[in-house]
């Protein structure tokens, strides 16, 4: 349900689900011990309990990994579900299914999660750009067909742990970021086998001052100029683990994304004020470079770029009201992912990475649940929390 990657919109077509337009995923390497992965995402991410009913899916390349998965689950005396999807299967969902189903009532997914008690996914795919050749329109009439489930989910506050984070290495993801795959195969294995405990205690020390603080600046060399408010309101972290504590906080704190390593942040709804400017970006396995937010009470009135934003734009305007509105700010505070120098790789979690983003962000504790949410990197930025740096030029003070 966060919706963190291009587009991201969880659908549920005959108990499969995908994400629409999410970026590239990918197969992992023979090197990884699938067993130990297994284990770590039912125990220590997902804390599962006996009795539970757990809905693990994944892709099609990923079978020993998601069959561990689903005995690790009954191991402990729960129950698992698994559902498959391919890449075949998402792009026919749109080619090949009718239109006039886009509108059909989600039964098998609202029947499903009115028992599933906590979801597992592994992402998958090859294709970044896979459906970029459908009409947008679509996506917003199936997003809207689908509120139900998201709602649904929040309301039964049914815990979520994902494997990817839009990081999964795939020979297309490595490509666009201009880096090998076994490279990039390492930044992530490295990132998923952090320290937790570090990383718990990285983000509680941020969560303290993020939720004690009343205003944000974000400035950037490349022009970002952005303050907005985040006083009375919750900071929530992504540590890679789920606690009693956790999950009796509700949906935004029941849910982890791996690679691990995030503090997030809703802002007070109409503050943002200022200028975004984002070196670069990938949609639909584009790259749109020099786009320029320009945002007023809260709302981006002006989305520019120097070439490649058509796609995006088309997107954008096709979604819904509250698709404007600036809706979070998401520290990395991974240690054990680096961005190499010269590489293109943009992601949440590396240490010192500062993300915006507009729409949907419920993930990060608001309450827009627009289907339409896009994230914006911001690496080297700094950012003051009431006058005070806690990050300068994309590292984190002390």
């Amino acid at each position: 349900m966060r919706t963190k990657q291009i587009f991201a919109v969880l659908v549920f077509f005959a108990g499969f689900l995908f994400v629409a337009g999410a970026q590239t995923k990918a197969t992992k390497s023979a090197a990884v011990d699938h067993e130990a992965l297994a284990q770590k995402l039912v125990n220590q991410c997902g804390n599962i309990q006996e009795g539970e009913i757990v809905l693990v899916s994944g892709g099609v390349n990923d079978l020993e990994l998601l069959e561990n998965i689903a005995v690790n689950v009954r191991k402990l005396g729960a129950f698992p579900l698994l559902t498959i999807g391919s890449d075949r299967m998402t792009r026919l969902m749109y080619t090949d299914v009718p239109t006039k189903y886009d509108t059909q009532t989600p039964e098998l997914s609202l029947k499903l999660l009115n028992f599933v008690t906590t979801m597992i996914s592994v992402d998958y795919g090859e294709a970044p750009g896979l459906l970029a050749d459908i009409a947008p329109e679509r996506f917003v009439t199936i997003g809207k067909t689908n509120e139900s489930v998201g709602e649904l989910i929040m309301k039964r506050n049914i815990k979520g742990v994902s494997l990817g984070n839009g990081l999964y290495p795939s020979d297309a993801q490595a490509k666009q970021f201009g880096i090998t795959k076994a490279e990039l195969s390492d930044i992530f294995w490295k990132g998923v086998n952090t320290d937790y405990t570090k990383l718990e205690a990285t983000g509680n020390k941020l969560k303290v001052v993020l939720s004690s603080g009343k205003e944000v600046h974000i400035t950037n060399a490349n022009g970002t100029d952005l303050k907005f408010r985040i006083e009375n309101k919750q900071a929530l972290s992504s540590d890679g683990s789920l606690s009693a504590d956790d999950l009796k906080k509700g949906y935004a704190s029941s849910q982890v994304y791996l690679p691990a390593g995030e503090v997030f942040v809703a802002p007070v709804a109409g503050s943002a004020e200022g200028k975004v400017v984002v070196d670069r970006l990938f949609y639909q396995d584009k790259e749109v470079l020099g786009v320029t937010l320009t945002f007023q009470k809260g709302k981006l009135i002006s989305m520019t770029a120097k070439s490649g934003i058509e796609p995006l734009k088309a997107m954008y305007d096709a979604a819904d009201a509250g698709k404007d509105e600036f809706a979070y700010i998401d520290f990395g505070i991974n240690p054990d992912i680096k961005i190499k120098p010269g590489s293109k790789l943009i992601a949440w979690m590396p240490a010192g990475m500062v993300t915006v983003g507009i729409g949907n962000n419920v993930w990060a504790g608001g309450d827009n649940n627009n289907a339409f949410g896009f994230p914006f990197f911001l690496p080297g930025s700094t950012v003051k929390v009431d006058g005070n740096v806690l990050v300068e030029n994309g590292v984190f003070k002390n």
